[in-house]
């Protein structure tokens, strides 16, 4: 029996379905299912019958954990030959579906986290449910926010971002909602009928059909302390205002720091405060696609992802091992032309 496509594709009256299929892998997303939801996407553009893209995963775990980071790091250990090209096209589809002409509508059901909030949050119609979880947990593998991330999270109220970006904290539904992951909530058991309602009418009579009041989030009774550490200049400063803070969350958070990738925090921090100057997605993009080329070459990529996701020791070696290691040099990398060249977003837009 042949292997099952890892993107589905589907139509429920003038709705186009697009499923992630690869669910014991949550969704995971692969260098040739980008090529195969671009292709979607630009087959279903020249069709008038098509009024709305519909994107969800297959399976109950999620909508998609991320990118293949096995394959990333089997990549950075053999010379960081192919991934460049695999976020190339990953950031390009990023940038189209925030903007296709066409309701582009995300179900942010389950694990939505790294490259799955990339080809979701962007879109122009975004449903979380009480099961969902988002995340940009990229510091605990050595990496950056990317796939428009630092966009997404350089907007979030107050502190919200860099802390969801420093931490990798996980939002729930309320929490995404307030931070502008997601624009309505739903409840899971009415997705079916929700993408049967998106057939039949415009996204915002469908939505507007199931719309449910999600539990109380985490982040907003906790934005006087957010606030007022993550307003610090640099991650030590962060950490030393949430040690000294008082208030137990804030504490845990700081030792959440701590064990992530010291330089991967201190170029986040950078990468996120030029962000919020900039204008567009796309220039983010261009920035994400310069530091990911600059993790690639380093060590902590690749032994994030082993402690992470290989060994699932929990335990990465990190190179430096203290934020007190990193130089301004190396932060400075992450933010320079790589040698294979820009992405060139931002430019393209003229």
């Amino acid at each position: 029996m042949a292997p099952e496509e890892p993107v589905l594709l589907g139509r429920t009256g003038h709705a186009a379905l697009l499923t992630l299929n690869r669910p014991r892998a949550l969704n995971a997303l692969t260098h040739p299912m980008i090529g195969m939801i671009d292709a979607a996407l630009t087959r279903w553009l020249d069709d008038p019958a098509v009024l709305a893209v519909v994107v969800a995963g297959a399976g109950d775990r999620g909508l998609c954990a991320g990118g293949d980071i096995r394959a990333v790091r089997e990549d950075a250990l053999d010379g960081g030959r192919t991934s460049p090209a695999f976020w190339r096209d990953e950031y390009r589809l990023n940038a189209r579906i925030a903007r296709y002409p066409k309701p582009y509508v995300a179900l942010m059901d389950g694990i939505v986290m790294g490259g799955g909030v990339g080809i979701s949050a962007h879109g122009r119609v975004r449903v979380v449910t009480e099961r969902s979880r988002v995340a940009m947990p990229e510091t605990g593998i050595g990496l950056v926010p990317d796939v428009g991330g630092t966009h997404l999270l350089s907007r979030a109220p107050g502190e919200l971002g860099t802390h969801l970006a420093l931490t990798g904290a996980v939002m729930g539904a309320a929490d995404a909602l307030l931070c502008g992951f997601a624009d309505h909530a739903v409840d899971s058991r009415d997705l079916p009928a929700l993408v049967t309602a998106l057939g039949e009418q415009t996204p915002a009579e469908a939505v507007r059909r199931f719309t449910a009041e999600p539990a109380e989030g985490a982040l907003a009774e906790n934005r006087a302390w957010i606030d007022d550490c993550y307003a610090a200049g640099s991650v030590e400063e962060i950490v030393a205002r949430l040690l000294d803070h008082g208030h137990p969350s804030a504490k845990e958070a700081a030792q959440t720091i701590l064990g992530r990738s010291p330089t991967a925090l201190k170029a986040t921090l950078a990468l996120l405060r030029a962000a919020s100057a900039r204008e567009s997605l796309e220039t983010a993009l261009d920035a994400e696609y310069r530091a990911s080329c600059a993790a690639l070459a380093l060590p902590d990529l690749p032994e994030g992802v082993r402690a992470q996701i290989v060994d699932k020791d929990r335990r990465p070696r990190w190179d430096p091992a203290e934020l007190a290691g990193v130089a301004d040099a190396d932060v400075a990398r992450f933010l320079a032309h790589p040698p294979g060249g820009d992405l060139g977003l931002a430019a393209a837009l003229g």
